[in-house]
């Protein structure tokens, strides 16, 4: 089932939070069986506790781990999963065995997310699930620049929360309504996000972001991003925590430069979604988004 963005804004406008949830479990019914794509974040945890909901044991979650999502986030997953009693699979996938994802090409997520769908559609035909393989994909991702949503629509992947009109703040509310401990938190790309386009990725690269932002993230910072220009870490975190950086500057400086940083330095724009993609011309992302 497909949808353009123009339908997907002309639904999410006329209808009010309540009516989405309701339009939600209409869709996640009709499936009968959902594979959730799940991460653990704010949007699939939403969907995977609403699929449990409407369909028990036939909602099943999958989470999968890879050499770019961080263990701490595989762990959270898992505990999150049995949490709300879900039917629970993990599996593995290796990205760093696709010469193409490797490259790091403008169009990189296509790669990540299309191996990733492959992979889940093996996996339920292998098992019989007879699924809708799901993830979750809410408004606020069609207006930025997201070369996996087209691996998503090849693969035959449906986005629910996209077809119910919900936008994110919508998600944590109802998140926080039903008592999800995923309604505050932040949000998380893959790690291969924080290396420039054109940067081939390398195990080395992704192993110094993930200490670096677990490093942050143990000091207390609640949304990081450590973004990777070869010798030096521009880390991102929101405005009002620019004080707490600098005021730990010297302990940041010599924990990132002990992981293999030379320079370390703070983004004063601070946090913000997608910054690698400001290179990108419209062009790029008419033709890859």
């Amino acid at each position: 089932m497909t949808f353009t963005k123009e339908q997907l804004a002309e639904n999410a406008s006329r209808l009010s939070v309540q009516e989405k949830n309701e339009k939600l479990g209409r869709i996640l019914r009709e499936m009968g069986t959902a594979l959730i794509a799940f991460s653990g974040g704010v949007d699939s945890t939403f969907l995977l506790a609403r699929a449990v909901q409407e369909l028990g044991d036939q909602a099943i979650a999958v989470t999968a781990a890879s050499e770019t999502f961080p263990t701490r986030e595989f762990e959270a997953a898992k505990h999150l999963a049995n949490q709300l009693k879900a039917r629970f699979v993990t599996t593995e996938i290796r990205e760093m065995e696709n010469p193409n994802f490797v490259a790091n090409p403008v169009n990189r997520c296509f790669y990540c997310k299309d191996g990733l769908y492959e992979h889940l559609g093996q996996l339920a035909k292998a098992n019989e699930w007879n699924a809708v393989i799901c993830d979750g994909a809410n408004m606020d991702d069609l207006g930025d620049y997201r070369p996996g949503r087209i691996a998503a629509a090849e693969r035959g992947v449906r986005s629910p929360l996209q077809e119910a009109g919900f936008y994110k703040e919508e998600i944590r509310q109802l998140s926080k309504e039903m008592g999800l401990s995923t309604w505050n938190k932040p949000s998380f790309a893959c790690l291969s996000s924080r290396i420039p386009y054109g940067s081939e990725i390398t195990l080395q690269k992704i192993d110094q972001i993930d200490r670096a932002e677990g490093y942050l993230l143990h000091l207390g910072f609640h949304q990081v991003r450590v973004r990777h220009h070869d010798t030096i870490a521009r880390i991102e975190v929101s405005p009002e925590d620019f004080a707490r950086v600098v005021a730990h500057h010297a302990e940041i400086n010599a924990a990132l430069q002990e992981i293999g940083f030379k320079y370390v330095t703070l983004d004063l724009f601070g946090y913000q979604t997608g910054s690698m993609n400001a290179v990108l011309g419209a062009e790029v992302k008419a033709n890859h988004g």
